[in-house]
């Protein structure tokens, strides 16, 4: 199941590394991305070998699009999902995301009491 998701990088957590069974060296870094949907969802994505060295040309912040397969399996009794990211693209990063949206907090106008330029007529 191939799925993408767009979103804002909100957390990086740490890269880890070990070398399999096999002898083959690998590394995995999680990251958490937060929608840009009208109600916001956080999902944790991880990433796998060279996906991690693709990471890291993106910060806190930037706005990218993942794009991720799902896959689910069974331990003990339970079942645990993971959502594993094979490319990821930057949108852009957060402050050309807030130029770009007239209605992002960052670009509310600016109201001086004290200006000599009042045009309200009362």
């Amino acid at each position: 199941m191939a799925l993408d998701i767009t979103g804002k990088i909100i957390q990086k957590l740490n890269k880890t590394e070990g070398v399999s069974k096999a002898g083959k060296a690998w590394s995995k870094q999680e990251f958490v991305i937060e929608t840009q949907e009208t109600y916001p969802k956080k999902v944790m994505i991880s990433t796998m070998n060279e996906k991690v060295n693709e990471l890291e040309r993106y910060n806190v912040g930037d706005v990218v699009t993942a794009s991720l397969n799902l896959e689910s399996r069974e331990y003990n009794g339970r079942w645990y999902t993971d959502a594993r990211a094979w490319k990821i693209q930057g949108n852009g990063t957060a402050a050309q995301t807030a130029e770009a949206d007239p209605f992002h907090p960052d670009n509310e106008p600016s109201f001086n009491a004290d200006s000599a330029s009042d045009d309200l007529p009362f």
